[in-house]
């Protein structure tokens, strides 16, 4: 992963491949046109303080995502320079908000992929923006190549000079970046920049496992990179495979993994504090590849099912930050994983299965799978009283066409917690909308067979999925259900620091209402 400094070096005798400064829309009274922002007053100086000029005549506006490449003025030691937008300043000298940082890093870091130094002359007015410029780099530079074999050449027979083979172009990340700022020493911005290495590790970690192909991450291997992972940071783990699961009466997670020849697993990652005065549990999904079951996916909505484990990968990723941040809270997550596989010994449109919780279930619909392993999970991290349960996953499509491709929907039996949960994600810059759980739509789940079916009414299908979800959460206990199947896979281009593929959507948001929860900010 890139490497990151904290500098105050004087831009002109920097020695790098590159200086990222920002620019901006101005829009306030006498200051309209392109804005060039603070931190890059040594290079307008350079520029004779023509800068503005220069780079409006090669076409920039300051748009979010916009970049602009140029020489370096003459005498500067680095060759080039690289202006990104970072949106509209509504007002004369204001200071950009941190998303907008994290955004334009993350634009400037892929832009200058391949590259071995960066220095970033972005507008850093406190900790805060250093560690979302930090986080925009990190998550920016951010690839996906362990499939890619770099020793093949191009074509066979390719010869390049000296007769040897060409290989494959494969730019590496951005090596090294060097933040410029006032306050390199200051304890507020090195702590800063650590938390956002630490974040940013483990989402690209879970980046990582959403791209990883189904075929190399099935339920098992994913609890033991789980298991291992625990190992490491010092986190107690349980795994319950198939005959614990059985012996437990966990008929949701095993009637979901039935039809597969990869067997289901439950894991508990339990981080603890001593000085923890709250208890949180984060619950995911864990569908390593859905084909739907029985209720085969139609043509053209199989390929990226192997994103399905988004919400487990989150809760992986959101415990393990936790404990290497050292919060003072306990962390308790839940991955319930299982492979959704259509044959003879598959579970069946008309099957009724008992759950964890003792009540019944009729599956209507095989592909409505991902609610099944919750319940078990969500009810086992009840048995514990948590102070409160977060679950996570790539629920429903309904989902997607109420909120988009970029919005994740938040449902909660406490509108509180509810609200809380939503300005938690805004803070971070993950894109939420408070949804509601409508007490008419429960009815439609009324079975004539079981207790409840895992289908009702198709309009509103996500928050039918949010109740019938909040049927398997312990009496009294605060619970929010995160529904990121829009924005958990990026199958469009890169854009800000998010790129195609696994986006790792909704760790930020965990690993914030943890930190929130340890500082008794929460609830």
């Amino acid at each position: 992963m890139t490497a990151l400094t904290l500098s105050t070096a004087a831009i002109p005798g920097l020695k790098a491949d590159a200086i990222v400064i920002g620019v901006a829309k101005g829009t306030a009274s006498g200051a309209g046109g392109l804005v060039v922002a603070p931190g890059a007053e040594a290079v307008d100086k350079a520029y004779d303080g023509r800068l503005t000029g220069v780079l409006e005549t090669l076409g920039a506006s300051g748009a979010e995502g916009e970049v602009t490449k140029l020489p370096a003025p003459a005498g500067f030691k680095t060759p080039l320079l690289v202006a990104v937008g970072l949106g509209t300043q509504p007002e004369k000298d204001a200071a950009p908000d941190p998303e907008a940082l994290r955004k334009a890093a993350g634009v400037a870091a892929r832009a200058l992929t391949g590259s071995k130094k960066a220095a970033f002359a972005l507008p850093l007015t406190d900790a805060a923006d250093a560690g979302a410029v930090a986080e925009g780099v990190l998550l920016g530079a951010y690839s996906f190549d362990a499939y890619k074999n770099k020793d093949l050449p191009k074509n066979k027979g390719d010869k390049g000079e000296g007769g040897k083979d060409k290989k494959k172009d494969a730019k590496a990340p951005l090596a090294e970046a060097v933040l410029l700022c006032e306050k390199p020493r200051d304890k507020a911005y090195k702590t800063a920049v650590e938390r956002a290495t630490t974040v940013s590790e483990e989402l690209n970690r879970a980046r990582d496992l959403i791209n990883t192909p189904p075929n190399d991450l099935d339920p098992e291997a994913f609890a033991a990179v789980a298991q291992a992972a625990a190992k490491e940071h010092g986190i107690k783990v349980q795994v319950l495979d198939e005959k614990a699961l059985a012996k437990g009466g966990h008929g949701g997670i095993l009637g979901v993994g039935a039809g597969s020849a990869s067997g289901p697993r439950l894991v508990k990652l339990s981080y603890t504090s001593a000085k923890a005065k709250k208890h949180l549990a984060f619950v995911g999904k864990g569908i390593t590849y859905d084909s739907g079951g029985i209720s085969l996916k139609p043509a053209g909505h199989n390929e990226t099912m192997k994103c399905d484990m988004s919400g487990a990968a989150a809760v992986f990723a959101a415990v393990v930050a936790a404990a290497r941040l050292g919060l003072e809270v306990n962390v308790t997550g839940w991955l319930a994983l299982a492979e959704n596989m259509p044959s003879g010994s598959a579970t069946r449109p008309g099957d009724v299965l008992r759950m964890y919780s003792g009540k019944t279930v009729e599956v209507l619909n095989t592909d409505a799978e991902g609610r099944l392993v919750l319940a078990d999970a969500l009810w086992a991290a009840s048995e514990e009283k948590p102070d409160a349960i977060v679950d996570v996953a790539t629920l429903t499509g309904a989902m997607m066409l109420a909120l988009g491709n970029r919005t994740f929907g938040i449902m909660a039996n406490d509108d509180a917690f509810r609200a809380a949960v939503h300005e938690a994600a805004e803070e971070v810059g993950e894109p939420a909308w408070p949804m509601p759980l409508p007490e008419h739509l429960r009815k439609g789940m009324d079975s004539s067979t079981a207790d409840i079916a895992n289908m009702g009414e198709r309009m509103g299908g996500g928050l039918v999925a949010g109740l019938f979800l909040r049927e398997f959460v312990g009496e009294g206990i605060t619970w929010a259900h995160l529904d990121i199947a829009g924005p958990a896979f990026n199958e469009g281009s890169p854009f800000g620091y998010t790129p195609k593929g696994g986006t790792g959507s909704a760790v930020r948001t965990l690993v914030r209402l943890a930190e929130q929860t340890a500082a008794g900010d929460l609830g």
